[in-house]
């Protein structure tokens, strides 16, 4: 189907791409480590409960950890070998999260479910379910939950946005694997009992764009390279034209689901091979590595490790990012292991990441003019700085922001206004848990 051009949304940046130090490198597969570490916290929502014990033995594919609850999904192994030990340590945000370790016996012996051949939407359902599949553009939202939508939707939208810097997991992925990504949409589809199909793609990767036109029953449409396009809101309005109302409004309440195109192909291979959620593309990057890379990557594989098999630092960075430069987290060591959010590991040098001191806000507005979202950044860092935070949810509106970044991007005093927003929220979480 013969692409068209997306509508035009407000607000945003225009940050450096700098996907050209991995968009060539192909997808390649990471052999296994000798162990993997795997967290139970792999989706938004409540951690999953181990299910195995020290010294059982596990297969690729099997259960370890079970969902608690609706918002959280199943874990499962992603070697063959030995459970050495089930600890409580500290994640890559500084939480604490319960990991399992399985030393890996070099087997890969499989525990899938079993294929599914013409399902109907209630079999794909389930699947998405006992697959453990949540959404990997970054949210970790569980897929089974946006597959059954309390409001009826009309459209499924992939988001191939990739409006993040440096990132092109998602563009090896659509380039390599259109095929499947495809048969994924129309599972969702079908489970969603909807015929309508839109894929999104962001204008710099006319490739993928040129993939995706082939197939006569999904729609592309031509994104402006502008962040953040992936947004949910900005990625249904440019697409459809229908807008998203504040929290607690969802996309389902104006007829649509999103969802990420990785997420797309693990739903096809969870009903055409039964395989669980527990390997995923991630992209290596940054100046600092000396070979960028686009990598298969078992879940619960350390950051040293895949530094490592990059061919190590290139130089000393200055910065490590687990996920993307506007969005993701700069982390302590390499002592860190992969969820299934993981899009991105990115070592950067001095250059790259050079780090300014905040001065005193400047009362410019910037952060206003470019926040997708209309609200204006500036009033929560300063009630917040105060402590007052719940004047500055209400003068910021903080608990509608999406966390993009591009204020404090745009911000010419660099004040942390992210660091103010998620500190926000997070006294106001508290606030209500305590009412």
């Amino acid at each position: 189907m013969k692409a068209v051009r997306g509508k035009f949304y407000f607000g945003g940046v225009h940050p450096h791409g700098r996907k050209e130090l991995s968009q060539a490198a192909a997808l390649e597969t990471m052999p296994a480590p000798g162990a993997v570490t795997i967290s139970t916290s792999q989706s938004l929502g409540k951690p999953a409960q181990p299910v195995v014990e020290v010294g059982q033995e596990v297969k690729m594919g099997q259960l370890i950890a079970a969902a608690d609850g609706p918002i959280s999904s199943d874990v499962f192994s992603s070697v063959s070998g030995r459970v050495e030990a089930v600890f409580d340590g500290t994640g890559a945000n500084g939480g604490r999260e319960k990991f399992i370790v399985i030393k890996n016996n070099g087997l890969d012996e499989k525990a899938y479910l079993p294929p599914l051949s013409s399902p109907s939407a209630e079999e794909i359902k389930t699947r998405i379910k006992e697959a453990g599949i949540v959404g990997l553009g970054g949210a970790g939202f569980p897929t089974a939950v946006k597959a059954s939508p309390k409001t009826p939707v009309d459209t499924l939208i992939l988001n191939g946005a990739e409006c993040e810097p440096y990132l092109t997991c998602d563009h090896r992925l659509m380039l390599e694997k259109s095929e499947e990504i495809a048969r994924g949409a129309r599972y969702i589809a079908k489970a969603l009992g909807v015929t309508n199909i839109i894929i999104g793609i962001e204008a710099n990767k006319p490739d993928c764009i040129e993939k995706f036109e082939k197939f006569d029953d999904i729609k592309v449409v031509i994104l402006r390279k502008q962040y953040p396009m992936g947004g949910e809101k900005q990625l249904v309005y440019v697409t459809t034209g229908r807008k998203i109302g504040l929290p607690p409004a969802l996309p389902a309440d104006s007829g649509v689901v999103v969802q990420n195109v990785a997420t797309a192909f693990a739903v096809c291979e969870a009903v055409e091979l039964g395989k669980p959620l527990f390997e995923r593309v991630v992209t290596v990057s940054g100046q600092a590595v000396k070979n960028p890379k686009n990598m298969w990557v078992r879940l619960g594989t350390s950051v040293r490790e895949i530094v490592d098999y990059c061919g190590a630092e290139d130089e000393k960075p200055k910065k490590v990012v687990q996920g993307g430069p506007m969005t993701g987290l700069a982390l302590a060591s390499y002592e860190v292991y992969t969820h299934k959010t993981t899009s991105g590991i990115l070592l950067m040098n001095e250059k790259e990441a050079a780090a300014y001191e905040p001065t005193p806000c400047v009362n410019c507005g910037k952060c206003a003019d470019v926040c997708p979202m209309h609200l204006m950044p500036m009033n929560t860092a300063f009630y917040a700085s105060a402590g007052d935070f719940a004047a500055a949810a209400k003068y910021g509106n903080t608990l509608a922001c999406i966390e993009c970044g591009a204020c404090e991007y745009i911000c010419p005093a660099k004040r942390p206004l992210i660091q103010a927003i998620r500190q926000t929220k997070a006294e106001m979480r508290k606030a209500g848990g305590k009412k």
